[in-house]
């Protein structure tokens, strides 16, 4: 039996709804303003009416393009699962708790960063934080721990300044400091939450840009000299790698990276980033410019009380230009447009990849 081809119409704008806390109702008078986000018409324009917070993100598209895309080519006939989806949502019942297990200095060729290691009660995974800057601090590996000496608190990393042989104080009279970063006194960081990519990565696969991402947020945090990547581990968009190399080959066989999910019993995208606001909450950041094309993330940031100043876009290399009309459309090309066309990332197609 054949199927029935589905049509997906790219739209020029996308708008969500979300429910104003009490904090964020204070700061009404900022959050009104338009943001600046990007010099390639990539903007976020967000306003508040009767409580709520009205979104609405512009990938610059114009509006008389019309992109049509079919689950699957028309030469692959392969039965859909009968069963749903997994949820890609939590168990929310048991509140969140994130706790900074250790950190340690991590020299480089262009400078030292902070590696700290996350453990939580959700889940048993290590989630990391590379950070950028002395002032960004865990509350939670700071505070004093019961019966612990001064060689444990050297151990786990909650000592200030930078260690030298032979010492002994994790720093001559400091009792930790709970209070959070004041944004009056230091600008909002740069954040990259970036979920773990083997393929992209480690082996470079050209199927995505992850690993051209972390890169890239690396290096302009670096830059930059204070801000923090948040490292999930939530590798294939949250369907693990296994499935994400069955993934791979259902790509092999004609589908994209969303119909291929769906077909092995996922969502689209199962990633969500309760630990990653709550990795920032430890940090003490409450406002942050954000590395990212994914308006999903930025809802479930901000829905998580994380100010989103500002959205600083990813633009792949390949897309910085045009390509050229003889340019041949490759993998990475179909995944791009897919993230645009079918889960509503903020980036501006090249024009010879629209026809």
């Amino acid at each position: 039996m054949g199927h029935q081809k589905t049509i997906f119409v790219q739209p020029a704008e996308v708008t969500t709804t979300i429910p104003l806390t009490s904090n964020v109702q204070s700061t009404t008078k900022v959050i009104s303003k338009q943001l600046s986000l990007s010099k390639t018409n990539h903007t976020t324009k967000r306003s508040v009416t009767n409580g709520s917070i009205k979104k609405t993100f512009t990938n610059g598209l114009t509006t008389n393009h019309l992109i049509r895309l079919s689950h699957r080519t028309s030469e692959v006939h392969i039965t859909p699962p009968t069963t749903p989806p997994t949820t890609r949502y939590s168990d929310t019942k048991i509140p969140l708790v994130v706790e900074c297990q250790v950190r340690a200095r991590i020299p480089t060729a262009t400078g030292d960063m902070f590696l700290h290691l996350y453990k939580n009660n959700r889940d048993n995974k290590e989630h990391l934080a590379v950070v950028f800057g002395d002032d960004i601090r865990s509350t939670s590996l700071d505070i004093s721990r019961p019966g612990e000496i001064e060689m444990d608190r050297i151990l786990r990393g909650a000592y200030t300044g930078k260690l030298k042989p032979g010492q002994t104080s994790s720093s001559d009279g400091f009792k930790g400091n709970t209070t959070m970063i004041s944004s009056d006194k230091l600008p909002p960081p740069l954040v990259r939450i970036h979920s773990e990519c083997f393929t992209g990565e480690i082996v470079q696969s050209v199927r995505c840009d992850c690993g051209e991402q972390l890169k890239e947020a690396m290096e302009l945090i670096r830059s930059e000299g204070r801000g923090v990547v948040i490292y999930l581990r939530q590798e294939g968009r949250g369907i693990g790698l296994a499935d994400k190399l069955r993934a791979y080959n259902l790509q092999d066989l004609g589908y994209d990276t969303v119909s291929a999910n769906v077909f092995l019993h996922h969502p689209p995208d199962l990633r969500t980033y309760d630990i990653a606001n709550q990795i920032l909450a430890d940090l003490r950041l409450s406002n942050i410019r954000l590395l990212t094309n994914n308006p999903d993330k930025i809802e479930q940031v901000e829905n998580g009380g994380i100010k989103v100043v500002e959205r600083v876009p990813m633009v792949p290399l390949a897309w910085k230009v045009n390509h050229d009309s003889n340019h041949i459309i490759n993998e990475l090309d179909q995944y791009l447009k897919v993230k645009v066309e079918r889960m509503r990332h903020l980036l501006n197609v090249p024009e010879t990849l629209l026809n």
